[in-house]
């Protein structure tokens, strides 16, 4: 007990060390109030980063004078944080509509990959499907699958993480999830492009394919997003 009031003490005084050894050191704390909301439409890790962020305010936020323990007053900050963004991200939040048009793109995306031999473009999608280009776009950006951002696919073979400022733990944690809704303000096409390089991980000549514009075309996309998503960050 006397080892937490001393880092807390530090963290709260400006030591970002401090507040990330906390972080570490309560990690089971953040998971077991994050596992209460698993199943919701959003991933296990994102939860856990939510909490992470819960549990830094709670180091601002806590006074010893409370007279109870710093972990009894963090786990509702914890879980407010989560709640929160439960509540008001809409975003992250797919509806019975977009995921039915999701399940009949993937059905033709599947039949027109085997009779073409290779993925198809929009355009071939529409078609097939009867949607418009805006309405494959929407359904598939939303229900696709949120996979490691430290897979490298960018121009230079960089990661997304790498968009992320350089800073202590605690920082990335909260950056991680700011990065999320960043990429989900993207433009259309840009955000597109975000998914099917980085959480994909298509090459840009696969790319190109699936969006019907050529190559370069993705790799100024690519460009773009990423300046953007770093202009976001900053």
């Amino acid at each position: 007990m006397d080892e937490t009031i001393t880092l807390l003490r530090a963290a709260q005084a400006g030591d970002r060390e401090a507040a990330g050894r906390m972080v570490e050191e309560n990690a089971g704390l953040i998971w077991s109030v994050a596992r209460r909301y698993f199943g919701r439409g959003v991933e296990p890790d994102d939860l856990y980063q939510l909490g992470c962020l819960g549990f830094l305010k709670a180091i601002d936020g806590f006074d010893e004078r409370y007279g109870t323990r710093f972990s009894t007053y963090a786990v509702p900050k914890i879980s407010g944080e989560i709640r929160r963004f439960l509540r008001d991200d809409g975003a992250v939040k797919v509806s019975r509509g977009i995921k039915e048009r999701a399940g009949i793109i993937r059905a033709a995306r599947c039949a027109l990959e085997q009779e073409l031999g290779r993925d198809p473009t929009v355009s071939e999608l529409a078609a097939e499907t009867g949607l418009t280009a805006e309405d494959i776009a929407v359904a598939e950006t939303a229900t696709v699958p949120i996979e490691s951002l430290q897979q490298p696919a960018g121009e230079d073979g960089f990661s997304l993480e790498q968009v992320l400022a350089d800073g202590t733990e605690e920082e990335r944690l909260v950056e991680y999830v700011a990065l999320r809704q960043a990429v989900g303000s993207l433009p259309d096409r840009e955000r597109q492009t975000v998914y099917l390089r980085f959480y994909h991980g298509m090459t840009q000549e696969q790319a190109s394919r699936v969006l019907g514009v050529s190559q370069v075309q993705v790799s100024r996309l690519e460009r773009r997003a990423v300046a953007r998503l770093r202009e976001m960050l900053d």
